[in-house]
């Protein structure tokens, strides 16, 4: 088991107008988390038994390197359980995560490892920056599109201030704008949280569809994120909804 620390901000039914349980969500920005690794098939601890023979040293290079292994060996399950219905351009370097049963797919770069966090849907991040992650949050709603709620900018702003980070930290809401796919609407913002000991830059989109509220969270710790920044994008760009 992973021990991680991790901020509590739950949704309490904000924009909602549903009763949301408190241990229902949590924060879906923040990648610090007590949390479990899912554990690998069968398959793939042979393959790891058979990588840790090989004697490697591991520097912080190749750390980073064999996880990517790893992540891809973890979710080749997933990518050839994908219907049509889900199909999408997995640009180099990412994977495809779809949940038929929700709704939902997106993309998340390799090296990125699957953690159980109580309240979010599914969360990936990098193990060895622990700030780098990407997290989606499901909740339910009586809102049929999200421009019910109000403007991209004003969503996001409530949004970010009342569930995506907790009172203590100064935050600056960067930008936040509104998109339509296949009939869809989404709003998709970037803001920067900063803590007494490091500062996040994080990207996000949120959406309305079968009855539930998404919102899904990425982003990097601010020195790296000129680094981390196009693959955040693309991240948020890849995230769809569909009729569940």
């Amino acid at each position: 088991m992973a021990l991680l620390k991790s901020p509590a901000a739950p949704y309490k039914g904000i924009f909602l107008n549903a009763t949301t349980s408190s241990n229902q969500l949590g924060p879906a920005c923040f990648p610090v988390y007590h949390c479990r690794m899912r554990k690998f098939s069968p398959q793939c601890r042979a393959d790891a038994s058979s990588s840790n023979e090989q004697g490697i040293i591991l520097d912080r290079t190749g750390r980073r390197q064999s996880l990517s292994l790893g992540a891809i060996l973890t979710c080749v399950s997933l990518s050839q359980a994908n219907p049509a219905s889900f199909a999408a351009e997995v640009q180099k370097g990412f994977q495809l995560v779809s949940d038929r049963k929700d709704g939902y797919s997106f993309l998340y770069p390799f090296g990125w490892q699957e953690v159980v966090v109580q309240g979010q849907d599914k969360v990936f991040k990098d193990v060895i920056e622990p700030l780098e992650s990407v997290s989606i949050n499901l909740a339910p709603t009586i809102k049929q599109d999200v421009r019910e709620l109000g403007s991209a900018q004003e969503v996001a702003d409530a949004l970010i201030k009342k569930v995506l980070a907790p009172p203590s930290q100064k935050i600056k809401l960067v930008e936040a704008s509104e998109h339509d796919v296949n009939g869809k609407t989404y709003y998709t913002f970037e803001f920067i949280a900063q803590a007494p000991n490091y500062t996040r830059h994080a990207l996000g989109a949120i959406a309305i569809a079968n009855g539930k509220f998404y919102t899904l969270t990425t982003g990097a710790n601010e020195r790296r994120w000129e680094k981390m920044k196009d693959r955040l994008h693309t991240v948020v760009d890849s995230f769809k909804i569909v009729n569940a």
